[in-house]
């Protein structure tokens, strides 16, 4: 069984139009989890060890101030286009289209204000919440007016994340939720004692703006030789790498398939990632400095985290033999990912 409830979280700033943010809580015997409906955000996500006791493995705040102020999308559904889109210029149908550059030379996540930053329109549902909202035509400098839903369902072990759109003019789409795990629990000082494996014969080479080069490389080999295994401290030091922010190539179907499982071996969490889409971001935190106090006052250093970012691959708009990432007027994006929290 899973029960739902909501609850006043905050108020937007008046320069934001101000605005109720509501939390949702779903709970099953095994995992709970709060949702806001500012940005979709996963602000807590709670789930057993194999004593039985409860952690908070998603890094976040514990204040609506904390996620209106700069972060780095904690938690947060982001779009309409999830990573990078090179120096945020595409063409679509000979007409150019010009985005907000937030990452260097590149458009990042949707823009200055992307969806992770603003209200969403909740709906409860049985076993989880519904949130919709309109993107209209020109937001960020995407084309058409975008309709999405974002559904959270909780059964049991299971947090599915389910993401549908419908456009009136062509537009790139690719969304993602952008979580933060510690499955040692979130303030952890690192994710260096984790277990990670992922589904995946290749991976996409980036430039030094962190946008793929359009070469598709396998992993054999290589440091990004995930399918067994690895724990990450010694795998990053072994191939002298400073940390992951890259896309692997998942195997292509519209089915459900496992991508990639998290072990945690002293507190004995696991945590898999199903889903339909078509590539996955694996970032470590590098980024992260320990210059944001975060719930109960905890702060996060570099690799003190690690996200698995269900996705099309990233600038596939301008890379013709990436995945499609345009959505027709009369078709609907549908994709799913899954999250399994269990113990070993």
């Amino acid at each position: 069984m899973t029960t739902v409830r909501r609850e006043a979280f905050g108020r937007m700033p008046p320069e934001e139009g101000g605005g109720e943010v509501e939390k949702f809580v779903l709970q099953s015997d095994s995992v709970r989890v709060e949702i806001l409906s500012f940005g979709c955000i996963i602000a807590t996500l709670e789930t057993k060890d194999r004593d039985g006791q409860f952690s908070d493995v998603v890094l976040g705040f514990d204040t609506l101030e904390g996620y209106t102020r700069k972060h780095p999308f904690f938690g947060a559904v982001v779009g309409r286009v999830a990573n990078r889109i090179a120096k945020g210029r595409f063409s679509l149908d000979g007409k150019d289209y010009q985005l907000f550059l937030n990452n260097g030379p590149n458009s990042l996540h949707g823009g200055a204000k992307g969806f992770d930053k603003v209200l969403w329109s909740p709906q409860v549902l049985p076993n989880g919440v519904r949130f919709f909202r309109l993107s209209p035509d020109g937001e960020e400098g995407y084309p058409g007016d975008l309709k999405v839903w974002v559904t959270y369902t909780l059964s049991g072990k299971e947090l599915a994340i389910n993401y549908q759109a419908q456009t009136s003019k062509t537009t790139p789409i690719s969304l993602t939720n952008h979580a933060y795990f510690n499955l040692a629990g979130q303030g952890s000082q690192d994710v260096y004692d984790h277990e990670i494996s992922i589904e995946a014969d290749s991976y996409l080479p980036v430039d030094d703006t962190k946008i793929p080069t359009g070469e598709v490389a396998a992993v054999q080999g290589t440091g990004f030789d995930l399918r067994q295994p690895v724990e990450l401290g010694k795998h990053l030091q072994k191939f002298h790498l400073d940390g992951f922010d890259h896309n692997f190539c998942l195997h292509q179907g519209q089915d459900r398939r496992l991508v990639a499982r998290v072990f945690h071996p002293p507190t004995g969490r696991t945590m898999e990632v199903h889903t339909t889409q078509p590539g996955i971001q694996f970032y470590t935190g590098n980024n992260l400095d320990g210059s944001l106090k975060g719930k109960g006052a905890a702060t996060y250093p570099k690799h003190s985290a690690f996200c698995l970012e269900t996705q099309n691959w990233p600038d596939a708009v301008n890379k013709p033999h990436f995945p499609n990432v345009l959505l027709h007027p009369g078709e609907e994006y549908n994709h799913t990912t899954w999250l399994v929290f269990n113990t070993a």
